[in-house]
Order: C-alpha cells, then structure tokens, then sequence
C-alpha cells in the first residue's frame, strides 16, 4: 500500500475511533438525576425514557458506523472499485456515461446496504419510543422521490463536473467550483416553493391570535416575509421542530404542526424570533458563503490529485479516471472534512448563542424562550447532560442547559 492509501486508511480509523471514543464517554453522562432546572418538564417516567432513547440510538449508531467501515474496506481490498470499472467500461458508451453509471452503482450499492438500518431506525427505534408516524406507504415514496430529485438534479451537475474535468483542462476546476455554487444558490432559491412540498405539506397559517402574534413580531423587527407556515411533520414524526429556509422573495418560516400543538403562543413566537435571528445575524449567508469558498479549495485541490497514478494504485485500478479520481479524492480530503466539521459546528453553536440572544432580546420574555428549549427537549426526549467531547464531536447546537444558562447570563 502506497501514502495515499495509508493516508485514507488511517483516516477512516482515526475518525471511526474517535466517534467511538465520543460515543462511549456519552453514554457515560447517563443518569437517572434529572438536573433540578427540569423538575416538573419531565416526570421521572418520560426523563428515563430519555435516558433509554439516547443509549438506543448510541448503540444503533456504533453498530451502523462499524458495518459502514466494515464494508467499506472489504470493497476496497479485494479489489471492488477496479472490478466495477472493468464491468461498466465492457458496456462502452464512452467516459462521461461511464462515470455517471460507475457512480450511480456504488451510490445504489450503498443505498441498498444502508436501507435495512433506515428501516430499523424508524419502525423499530423511533415506534418503540413512541417517535414514528411515518407508514411504510410513505417510507417507500420518500426513497423514490429522493432517488428521482438525485437524478434530476445531482445527474446533470456531476455530468458537468466530470465533462469539466474531462475536456477544460487545468482551469477545470474553476469552472466546476462556479457551476457548483451557481447550483447551490440555484437549489436555494428553488427548495422552499418546488422541491420541499415533494414531501411535505406546508399550510399558510389561518388568521388568529398567533399570526396576529407573529405579525406583530415581524414587523417590530422589521422582517418582511411571504409567509409562515404550518409543515405537516406529524406525517412523519411526533418530534417537533422549526426551520427557515430560502432567501430573496422565496424566504420561508415553517412551523412543525407537532410544534403548534405542544406550545403557547408567545413560546411560538419565542422559537419563530431564534429563526428570524439567523437570518438576521446572517447566518444563513454565512453558510452559503462558508459552503461556496468551501467548495473553491475542494475543487482545487482534486484537480491536483484526481489523476495522480499513485491514488489509483491505491485502490488497485488498472485505469485512471476522472469519475473514479471523484471518489478517491473524496476519501483523500476525509481527514480535512473532518476537520472542517468540527469548526462549522463549533461555529453554529456561536450562531445558536445569537439567535437565543435575538429571541430573548427583541421578545423581551427570555424565560418564555426557556420555557420552549424546556418542552422541545422534553418533547424529542433529549440528553440533557451530554459529554463535552461528544459535543464537540457531533453538535451543531449548544446543549440545552448551556442554552439556558447564556440566555439568563445575557438578559440579566
């Protein structure tokens, strides 16, 4: 084995290993003392309920992450990448068909391989803790519109990425980090009107005492919107929720139906002010920036190493590609990905710091923003005293008891 496959070996080690580690010293922080600033939004039942929920999902996800590892390294030493080149390039419809069928099949391999651990997770994990409203009706349609929105929306930007890559040469990968950003902003602008009512239904609010509420808010904080709306979430889940999304005209706030039930008017108001916060600390701007210039320094480094011979010999290729350098160089940056996610998570946890701060400020009622992070805790059964490490490993949000105590720190 040369650098390159050492490189991505200990790579994928590494950061199995230090997942474990994470998810080990987490299961550590269970307990049976509910911290004294939930007494009376939990009951002893619904808190060790919690406890059950987290050291079942723990252990799902051990097994899941050692079975992913697992295949992974099977299929690449005995040789697995070169066999299905050899197979697809007997069809002969040329480099870039090539390369969209070659992905196309690892990507079915693993969807495939995969599909038994989301079935698990949904019908048996999520109904035993009470979570699942998803039937198997809509479990199976929601795989067929994900594959066909893959299809139609990720077949013709990896098409132009490997043609990019294939004919323009050693500016290549500028053409492909400009396609790809414009493809971002593209799925941004469209996401909200054209591709998220795929799956769920989202109601405009009716007239009453919390669109009242609410527009009352938005205008004291000058936010101007189309409209809130309420998602159908309890098609899928009893777990609540809220999100905004888009930008420009197609702006949206959506508001969990499971969300509306479970709280009062001014808590709903409270969470709708955290979302407007993001896009008012620019969060979401941020992100997209983050995500482009992100993008820009992977382009430009896979054009360096998507050819290199020595990456190829790594996974034992008789031939060198450019839709197959694709996925090696994907797992060369493994150890950069990593590394890149534990500092835009540490980087949404300050943004979830500010948007609590928004809430808190521009509502004046930051207990009533306390009042909701209680109940939705409550309500998804979440740890309360997660490990440090795994936090840092894993979280893009604060904790919920860290949440609470910087927003009574703040508005003192």
């Amino acid at each position: 084995m040369n650098i390159y496959g050492v490189i991505i070996l200990v790579a994928l080690l590494f950061e199995y290993a230090l997942n474990l580690i994470a998810d080990l010293l987490n299961l550590q922080t269970l307990s049976a003392d509910l911290p004294k600033e939930f007494a009376g939004v939990y009951s002893p039942e619904s808190y060790m309920k919690s406890q059950d929920y987290t050291l079942s999902r723990t252990n799902f996800g051990i097994v899941e992450s050692t079975f992913s590892l697992v295949v992974t390294l099977i299929f690449w030493f005995i040789g697995g990448f070169n066999y299905l080149d050899q197979m697809v390039r007997q069809l002969q419809y040329g480099d870039l068909i090539t390369g969209l069928i070659y992905i196309a099949l690892l990507l079915l391999f693993r969807s495939i391989l995969s599909l038994p651990f989301s079935v698990y997770s949904t019908f048996v994990i999520e109904e035993k803790f009470g979570f699942n409203k998803t039937t198997p009706k809509t479990f199976i349609v929601d795989i067929v519109k994900g594959l066909l929105l893959g299809v139609l929306l990720g077949g013709p930007l990896l098409l132009g990425i490997l043609a990019f890559f294939e004919y323009a040469g050693s500016l290549a990968w500028l053409y492909c980090w400009m396609t790809a950003s414009l493809f971002i902003l593209f799925v941004q602008f469209i996401a909200p009107t054209w591709i998220m009512p795929l799956f769920n239904k989202f109601t405009p609010l009716e007239s009453g005492e919390l669109k009242n509420a609410i527009l009352s808010y938005t205008q004291s904080v000058h936010f101007l919107f189309r409209d809130v709306f309420m998602m159908d979430g309890s098609k899928r889940s009893s777990k609540s929720n809220a999100f905004f999304t888009g930008f420009g005209k197609n702006k949206r706030i959506a508001l969990f139906d499971t969300l509306i039930q479970k709280h009062t008017v001014a808590e709903l108001v409270a969470v709708l002010a955290h979302e407007i916060g993001h896009y008012k600390k620019k969060h979401i701007l941020q992100g997209i920036v983050i995500s482009i210039v992100q993008m820009g320094v992977m382009f430009f480094l896979m054009s360096i190493f998507i050819s290199r011979k020595e990456l190829f010999d790594a996974f034992f290729m008789q031939n060198v590609s450019i839709y197959a350098g694709l996925l090696f160089f994907g797992l060369l940056f493994t150890p950069i990905e990593f590394i890149l996610s534990l500092a835009l998570n540490a980087l949404s946890r300050k943004n979830e710091f500010e948007a609590d701060r928004f809430s808190a400020e521009t509502t004046e009622r930051p207990e009533t923003m306390i009042e909701a992070l209680k109940k939705l805790s409550a309500d998804n059964l979440s740890h309360l005293t997660p490990h440090p490490f795994y936090v840092f490993i894993n979280y893009s949000h604060p904790p919920v008891l860290e949440r609470i105590r910087s927003i009574r720190i703040i508005t003192r």
